[in-house]
């Protein structure tokens, strides 16, 4: 069959099903909405970090002056030497990796090395990033019903490349930023909000395409660490 007749086939097959339907778009009514409320906001924290877990990322609730410290253990413990963070990220944050660090390459007296903090205006191709071990992020919103991430590259998120290229992405959710199920999302990030690209991350990058064998860190990082700032 040509990609001609099976496009016809295709369009006429719809035409019948839709035979029936006579009333033109505008006066068919409004559109259905199915809202699942969320029952509070503390149940949807705990919705989102359930179903981040489930995705097999690692989840870490802190309180929100604790966020800097757990950021660098988590990239100790995924075993990073180098981080990449963008230009405006916490400098709180950016400054815990570094603590007590006079020079960022020596080693630790445990015999661990210490992380070497590359600044995002310093990594700028993708060569420069492959390089690199992990990246620290903030966030633009947390869907609890999904699990998912969403960044839209502002200054503490960084350009898309950033958090694609490592193989290790530490990403900072505020709690007050975790919302119940993807259409108040996309109602929270549409107002007045600047033409960026969103990057929609459910978990560490995944594929079975391949005899459904489950192989992570194909177009993305392997590990995705979720610290929660309660």
């Amino acid at each position: 069959m040509s990609p001609t007749s099976a496009r016809d086939e295709i369009l006429a097959r719809v035409r019948a099903a839709t035979a029936d339907v006579t009333a033109p778009v505008g006066d068919r009514g409004a559109t259905p909405v199915v809202e699942v409320a969320s029952p509070g906001a503390h149940e949807t924290v705990e919705l989102f970090a359930e179903n981040v877990a489930d995705y097999r990322a690692v989840v870490v609730r802190v309180p929100a002056a604790e966020v800097g410290a757990a950021v660098a253990r988590a990239l100790r413990d995924a075993g990073c030497r180098s981080v990449a963070v963008p230009d405006g990220l916490d400098a709180a944050w950016v400054a815990a990796l570094t603590q007590g660090m006079p020079d960022a390459t020596d080693a630790t007296a445990d015999g661990s090395h210490r992380l070497r903090v590359v600044r995002e205006s310093d990594a700028t191709t993708a060569q420069a990033l492959d390089e690199i071990d992990g990246v620290v992020t903030a966030s633009a919103v947390g869907v609890a019903t999904t699990g998912t991430i969403v960044l839209d590259h502002g200054p503490d998120q960084g350009r898309r490349a950033l958090t694609l290229v490592p193989d290790v992405h530490v990403c900072v959710v505020r709690a007050d930023q975790v919302v119940h199920d993807v259409p108040e999302a996309v109602a929270r990030l549409r107002p007045g909000a600047s033409p960026r690209p969103l990057t929609w991350v459910s978990g560490p990058s995944a594929t079975s395409d391949i005899e459904l064998q489950r192989v992570e860190g194909v177009h993305g990082p392997r590990t995705l660490v979720v610290v929660v700032a309660e």
